[in-house]
């Protein structure tokens, strides 16, 4: 940055400096008067603002007088820095900086109006070239401070929000507090729904949900969200009807394969939610973007806790229809899924299969000659749903030792 060499007369920035202390009180009460913000001092306290404009406006009257414009420019970007450490918004900041050049403008063409001589008008114009260019260096450096200090700090957030959502998800103690006090510093609900979003990523540690958070913000949805190198993982807040439109987002932005949890209350279960999500994203074909939502079945929950053992239950139970032709295999299990998924009637699993009751009939005495178990017997009836539920969890898994 250029050193300011020609200088304004002597008289008028003689005068100026001494008019200081009270330009610095107008600026100030000017600024509280029209600025919210400054007023309520909830962002900025009142001692705060009163330094910063008589540091900066000393400095725009210094680089009037001939000074090193470069030698001041630590008041402006020490400015930016601090506000964005506070949260006020850079608009009003630069707000602030308008009103105090118009201020101190006012007072120099005032000065010159009413006690300048000859060549006042002179003064001004080479003033107001300096007060210009002084101003604009100012606000480009208070700007840019702003703008790294604000982008530094969105960082830090994001590498404190993944820390704290890597707690939920492990269970893990932080400094003595519990999983509640992790959820209210992420802004999760305490007392509304949880879900857990698994995504495989696309890449090492590259997101497959890009911009997931912000979408799901602009429905009033508070997310946190931990990337690893084979997984993006996030805590979802969300109210009962808020479900269908985050799986809507998931499916927008989703570029790798999702799991979803169920729905639950406590953060405590956040371990377990986020097993049965990446659960969920297990049970998909590899290579296809897809979400899966798991099912709110208890049953299933429990059977993915041991899918080994849910694996060994279902080769017991279903061993020999998972043996027939891979047809007849598929077309059996596919009417027993419908005939649990429909409370045990054969006539809504043939609307929901397209095809007659009677052959909805045929195919569950089939089961019941391969398995031995029939359906109106309860404790048979329980078997087969478990090993149904369990066949459906892994549909790539045919034997408990692979």
């Amino acid at each position: 940055m250029p050193v300011v060499t020609s200088t304004a007369p002597a008289g008028l920035i003689t005068w100026l400096e001494t008019q200081l202390p009270r330009l610095i009180d107008d600026v100030h009460s000017a600024t509280r008067d029209r600025i919210g913000l400054y007023r309520d001092e909830k962002i900025v306290p009142r001692d705060d603002l009163h330094r910063s404009i008589a540091v900066n406006l000393r400095f725009m009257v210094a680089a009037l007088a001939g000074g090193d414009v470069d030698a001041g420019l630590a008041a402006p970007e020490e400015t930016g820095s601090r506000r964005a450490h506070q949260g006020a918004p850079l608009p009003e900041v630069l707000q602030v900086y308008r009103i105090g050049c118009a201020m101190l403008w006012d007072v120099l063409v005032d000065r010159a109006r009413n006690h300048g001589g000859p060549g006042a008008t002179d003064a001004l114009v080479d003033l107001a070239s300096r007060l210009w260019q002084v101003t604009d260096d100012h606000a480009v450096r208070l700007t840019e401070a702003y703008r790294a200090t604000s982008a530094e700090l969105l960082v830090s957030q994001q590498r404190r929000r993944s820390a704290l959502a890597e707690a939920l998800f492990t269970g893990q103690r932080v400094f003595n507090s519990g999983p509640w006090e992790a959820g209210k510093l992420l802004g999760l609900s305490l007392d509304g729904k949880l879900a857990v979003v698994a995504a495989e990523t696309r890449g090492l540690a590259e997101e497959s949900l890009i911009g997931v958070e912000r979408r799901l913000a602009r429905l009033g949805i508070v997310s946190a969200w931990q990337l690893t190198p084979t997984l993006q993982a996030g805590v979802v807040s969300l109210r009962d009807d808020q479900r269908d439109p985050m799986l809507t987002v998931l499916q927008d932005v989703a570029v790798a394969r999702a799991g979803v949890s169920p729905l639950y209350r406590s953060l405590v279960e956040t371990p377990r939610a986020l097993h049965l999500a990446r659960t969920a994203l297990a049970g998909l074909p590899p290579g296809k973007p897809e979400v899966r939502a798991f099912g709110p079945s208890p049953l299933a929950a429990f059977l993915a806790y041991d899918p080994d053992e849910g694996q060994r239950l279902a080769v017991d139970v279903l061993g020999a229809v998972l043996d027939q032709p891979a047809e007849e295999r598929d077309i059996l299990l596919e009417t027993l899924h419908a005939y649990i998924g429909c409370g045990g009637s054969s006539d809504q699993a043939a609307q929901a299969l397209h095809c007659h009751a009677n052959t909805v009939r045929y195919r569950l005495r089939r089961i019941k000659e391969l398995t031995g178990r029939s359906l109106t017997d309860p404790r048979a009836v329980a078997e087969l749903v478990t090993a149904a539920q369990a066949v459906r969890l892994a549909p790539g898994r045919r034997d408990p030792g692979t």
